[in-house]
């Protein structure tokens, strides 16, 4: 970023931080198979790679996240609109969750909501629509952000090295102190995440509810 005008620096940033939504109307109604979720997913969601290289999903992935209770398992080997809404998030929250936050997080959603119809008032291709709708907002809030942060790195840099011309070194200080404010950011963020997911309580089951009334039931028998 070297040289550059704060105007250049901003679309930088923006060309940075371009991210692909997959909106809900967009996921196919019908059902897919494996290599057709691999190829949907890569096309709506290229944009993220960092490098042309990079999957944005493999079969082994989904054959993963299936073991780990991430993901239903298929029916006749096909995936549904719920599986890939689930696949969606599980792509998401991957980069800064470990598997097992993401099960506790997704877990009470499949629970209460896998089997939901689309006729139910609450389902998952409605509480997807509702986390796009957000994000995108959300998303020009982040970038607004992100330009202050650069413009506070800018600014006390300046101001501690007036002296100092923009030369490879200097520019070496920006980037790294505007990366450590970012850094900062995601950490505290990421901390907050982790906290509500610890505060999650697993989904009650019908079986589990159940074994809860029977052992109420036994324990006032001995009392």
């Amino acid at each position: 970023m070297n040289g550059a005008s704060f105007e250049e620096i901003k679309q930088e940033i923006r060309d940075a931080i371009q991210m692909d939504y997959i909106e809900p109307a967009d996921i196919p109604a019908i059902e897919l198979y494996m290599d057709q979720v691999t190829t949907f997913m890569d096309k709506h969601l290229s944009n993220n790679k960092r490098s042309p290289e990079d999957k944005i999903l493999t079969k082994t992935m989904i054959n993963n996240y299936t073991k780990n209770h991430l993901l239903p398992p298929p029916e006749k080997k096909k995936y549904s609109k719920e599986h890939i809404i689930l696949l969606i998030y599980t792509y998401y929250l991957k980069n800064f969750l470990s598997i097992g936050d993401i099960h506790k997080l997704l877990n009470p959603m499949i629970e209460k909501y896998f089997h939901a119809s689309e006729q139910d008032s609450v389902n998952l291709t409605s509480i997807y629509s509702t986390v796009v709708e957000l994000a995108q907002h959300q998303y020009q809030l982040d970038k607004q952000g992100i330009f202050e942060s650069y413009e506070i790195v800018n600014k006390k840099l300046r101001e501690e090295h007036p002296e100092t011309p923009v030369d490879e070194n200097m520019a070496y200080l920006q980037d790294f102190t505007f990366v450590a404010l970012l850094s900062y950011d995601i950490y505290l963020k990421t901390q907050l995440v982790e906290k509500i997911i610890d505060q999650l309580e697993p989904p009650q089951t019908e079986e589990s509810a159940a074994g809860e009334t029977k052992s109420g039931k036994e324990s006032k028998k001995k009392a």
